[in-house]
């Protein structure tokens, strides 16, 4: 079983890595350990990415602090105060030239706080420099990363900032629905939910927050009836700059170990009230309509969901009515319907895998008369068959392995089956051969030779593998593997 998909089943549905191995062991099947700690690993990375935004340490600015009027405006007249080149300090940047602009006044919001920086384009008559990114010089301090893709830009030139309006936006409806979705987390599964990260960008928001349990379906619904009905009621945002201690007695919520100034930024959209520097909508109904999209863990104790607002959540919803008709087409039946139709679907499935069943029995039953015959004498009183079942599968297997055990009274048995390239094997050992051949050395030193592995009871052991090519001479060795113990 790959490692991703143990972690999934531990990750989603709560299994733990050691039951998932015993349920796999029971069916020869084993588990790749190494590949679970590896994603397990992953996520906790990406939770302690979460929310971390890099600052541009190694730009060397010493200028003065840059104004910041993207609150207000998405465009802004402004100078170029230094302009840099593989972070070297340059007086110019050419045509086609990659580098980082630094601006006395800027709407550009640059990364922080889980929002991502805008981009937009920096320009003049003949001139434009396009901004991929915003981050951090310094806290103060500004970095416009772009390429220049017209003209030459200058340090000193009078410049046109202006802010790509779309994708701040859309970013705008993801951040203002973050802090409702935190206020709906907190109501639905307590108080004890803290945001341990989050990224904010045009596409999604994406919150990580402390919790010991999987979000359940019914819960994630009823988040997103808080929230929506907080969109739905089209309240102003109200932004407020007070002391700190005067925000901390408004209730604002504050995040756990964040550094915060004398002087702070509390912004009240719909039922939530927090602490932010980040850039808002003007009212909840600017949203749209907000969707979760997934949820699930990243980390022990840490549980990370992802959504979607306005035109990104319709086109979700559509994608999602798009798959539902596509399902009740191919089972022709309306897709209010479906429901029942499935029910109808699987019932049906379940009868015939009983019917299935009572035919393999009867399959087994009849493979156990004809091998019979095929067993050899290993003297003793002692027979040894081993078989390959052509068009079985693990059932089978082991119905014919009980049906072999009841008519060969003292004899070991080695029973193959190929599903694909996989191979399923089974050993059963009875009577006199009982204690001097062990049914689980016996299939692990078969499956050891077509890629696998596997164990078991002393008169009845089952393995996998997964080189069904091996096979052939895997069971042609069983005859002096057992020789050689009798």
């Amino acid at each position: 079983l790959p490692g991703d998909v143990a972690f999934k089943l531990h990750d989603t549905f709560g299994f733990p890595l050691d039951l998932t191995q015993d349920v796999c062991r029971e069916r020869g099947v084993t588990v790749d350990a190494a590949g679970f700690a590896a994603a397990m690993d992953k996520q906790k990375a990406a939770g302690r990415a979460a929310g971390k935004f890099r600052m541009d340490r190694n730009v060397d600015y010493a200028g003065h602090g840059n104004v910041f009027t993207g609150y207000e405006s998405l465009e802004e007249s402004a100078r170029v105060v230094a302009l840099y080149a593989d972070g070297v300090a340059v007086g110019e940047l050419a045509e086609g030239q990659p580098g980082i602009v630094v601006l006395d006044t800027t709407p550009f919001y640059s990364e922080s706080g889980g929002q991502v920086g805008d981009q937009g384009f920096i320009g003049a008559e003949g001139v434009q420099f396009g901004v991929e990114d915003t981050q951090k010089i310094k806290a103060d301090v500004f970095g416009h990363h772009g390429t220049q893709t017209q003209g030459t830009l200058r340090v000193g030139d009078a410049v046109r900032a202006t802010v790509d309006g779309d994708r701040r936006a859309a970013t705008q409806r993801n951040h203002s629905v973050t802090h409702l979705m935190h206020k709906a987390l907190r109501d639905v599964l307590g108080t004890h939910v803290q945001q341990k990260g989050s990224l904010v960008d045009a596409d999604k928001t994406r919150f990580d927050f402390a919790h010991n349990a999987p979000v359940t379906p019914a819960q994630v619904s009823e988040i997103e009836r808080r929230v929506n009905a907080q969109i739905l009621s089209n309240e102003a945002n109200v932004v407020r700059v007070l002391p700190i201690e005067e925000a901390q007695k408004t209730g604002a919520m504050m995040l756990f170990g964040e550094k915060y100034g004398e002087t702070v930024r509390v912004i009240d959209i719909g039922d939530s009230r927090e602490l932010c520097g980040g850039t808002h909508v003007r009212r909840t109904g600017d949203i749209g309509l907000f969707k979760v999209t997934s949820e699930g863990g990243v980390a022990a104790g840490v549980r990370r969901i992802e959504a979607v607002t306005g035109a990104n959540a319709l086109h979700y919803l559509q994608d999602l009515e798009s798959t539902v008709h596509s399902v009740a087409s191919t089972l022709r039946t309306p897709a209010v319907e479906l429901q029942a139709r499935l029910g109808q679907v699987l019932d049906q499935m379940k009868s015939l895998e009983r019917e299935i069943g009572a035919l393999k029995g009867k399959l087994a039953a009849s493979k156990g008369d004809e091998l019979v015959g095929q067993a050899v004498d290993l003297g003793g009183g002692i027979q040894l068959l081993v078989a390959r079942l052509d068009g079985g599968d693990a059932k089978t297997l082991r119905d014919t392995m009980d049906k072999l055990k009841d008519k060969l009274t003292s004899a070991v048995v080695v029973l193959a089956v190929v599903e694909g390239a996989k191979v399923q094997l089974a050993a059963g050992v009875t009577g006199g051969a009982l204690g001097r051949v062990k049914a689980g050395e016996l299939v692990n030193f078969v499956a050891q030779q077509v890629g696998g592995k596997g164990g078991g009871k002393p008169d009845m052991a089952m393995a996998g593998g997964t080189d069904a090519g091996a096979l052939p001479g895997a069971l042609d060795a069983v005859r002096d593997w057992v020789a050689g113990r009798l």
